[in-house]
C-alpha cells in the first residue's frame, strides 16, 4: 500500500497502540486515534494524531468511521485481561466482539481497504500445541478472551469475502516495553519492575518456571508497519520463538532495578498455560519481518523508561 495513507487506531492511547500511531505519523500519514481511556492515557496520543474520546461500541465512533473515512484500521482496542474474560464472558464478548464488529460494519460502508487486527498468540494456541506454534498449527484457546480474538480473526475473512477488505490478523505474543501498565497478566514485567522500583516485594504466581514468548513492543511496531504495505490477506505470529520462565525474568529485573528483593512465590493461577512461545517464520518470509531487540537489550531500555517517568 505504497503513498500517504488515512489511518484509524483504535486503542492508540494505550501500551502498543499509541507507539503504532506514533510510527505510522513519522512514516508520512494521516493518523487519528479512538480511546475511550479506560487503559490508555491521554498524553500517550501522539501530538500530531487527531483524538476522539469514544467507545468502540459506540454510534458516535461508527459514524466517526462514515465521517472521517480512514482507508486502513488498526485495531487494538480490546479488553485485555485474561482473568475478567473467565469472571465475565459476557462482558468480555461485548467489548471485543461486538465491538469489534460495530468497526468492521463502519468501515465495510465507506469502501475501507484493509484492517489491521491485534490479535493474540500466547492465548490462540492452548497448552495441546507445539511449542513455539505455528499458525497452520490448531487454536484451540482455553479462556473467553482466546476465544474471542479467534472469532473476531473469522469475522475478518467474512468481511474480506464480503466486502473486499484486506484482513491482516498479528498474533502477539507477550510483549512487553516502555508505556506498558501492570494491568493484566501480559504485564508481568511492568507488574515486576513497578514493585521493584517502589521497594514492593514482587510475587511470583506458582513455581515461576511457566513460560512465556516475551517480544519488545519496537518489534511489535516495526511489525505493524510491514503489515500495512503486505497487500493480501494473512495471519503471522509476532514473537521471538525462545521461551523464556517467570523466575529469569524475575531474576533479570531484580538485577537492572538493584532490588534486594529476592523471589517470593504465591499460589498458581487456575488454569493458567503452562508453556508458550510462537514460530514467526512465515513474518519473515512474507512480511519481511523479525525480532531485533533482544530480550537483556529490551528488558533494560523498559527498566530505564520506567525510571524516567518516576
Amino acid at each position: 500500500m505504497s503513498g500517504r495513507k488515512r489511518i484509524l487506531v483504535t486503542g492508540g492511547a494505550g501500551f502498543i497502540g499509541s507507539q503504532v500511531a506514533d510510527a505510522f505519523l513519522k512514516a508520512g500519514h494521516e493518523v487519528a486515534v479512538v480511546d475511550n481511556l479506560s487503559t490508555g492515557k491521554r498524553e500517550q496520543v501522539p501530538a500530531g494524531a487527531q483524538f476522539y474520546l469514544d467507545d468502540i461500541k459506540s454510534a458516535e465512533t461508527f459514524d466517526l468511521i462514515g465521517r472521517w473515512r480512514p482507508q486502513v484500521l488498526v485495531h487494538h482496542a480490546a479488553q485485555m485481561s485474561v482473568r475478567i474474560s473467565v469472571a465475565d464472558p459476557t462482558l468480555d464478548a461485548r467489548e471485543n466482539i461486538l465491538g469489534s464488529l460495530n468497526l468492521f460494519q463502519a468501515a465495510a460502508q465507506v469502501g475501507l481497504e484493509k484492517i489491521i487486527f491485534a490479535s493474540t498468540g500466547g492465548a490462540m494456541y492452548g497448552d495441546e500445541a507445539p511449542v513455539p506454534a505455528r499458525e497452520e498449527d490448531r487454536a484451540i484457546p482455553e479462556c473467553p478472551y482466546g476465544i474471542a480474538k479467534l472469532a473476531v480473526e473469522h469475522y475478518l475473512h467474512f468481511y474480506q469475502r464480503e466486502h473486499g477488505i484486506i484482513p491482516v490478523r498479528l498474533r502477539y505474543a507477550n510483549v512487553y516495553g516502555p508505556r506498558q501498565n501492570g494491568l493484566g497478566e501480559a504485564g508481568v514485567v511492568a507488574i515486576f519492575i513497578e514493585k521493584f522500583l517502589a521497594a514492593e516485594q514482587p510475587v511470583i504466581n506458582g513455581d515461576g518456571l511457566q513460560t512465556r514468548d516475551f517480544v519488545y513492543v519496537g518489534d511489535v511496531v516495526a511489525a505493524n508497519l510491514a503489515a500495512l504495505d503486505y497487500p493480501r490477506e494473512g495471519t503471522f505470529n509476532i514473537g521471538t520463538g525462545r521461551e523464556t520462565d517467570i523466575l529469569t525474568v524475575y531474576l533479570k529485573l531484580q538485577k537492572l532495578a538493584g532490588s534486594s528483593k529476592d523471589p517470593v512465590h504465591g499460589p498458581a493461577k487456575p488454569g493458567e498455560q503452562r508453556r508458550s512461545a510462537l514460530d514467526s517464520t512465515r513474518a519473515r518470509e512474507w512480511l519481511n519481518w523479525q525480532p531485533r531487540v533482544s530480550l537483556a537489550e529490551g528488558l533494560t531500555h523498559t527498566v530505564a523508561a520506567f525510571r524516567g517517568r518516576q
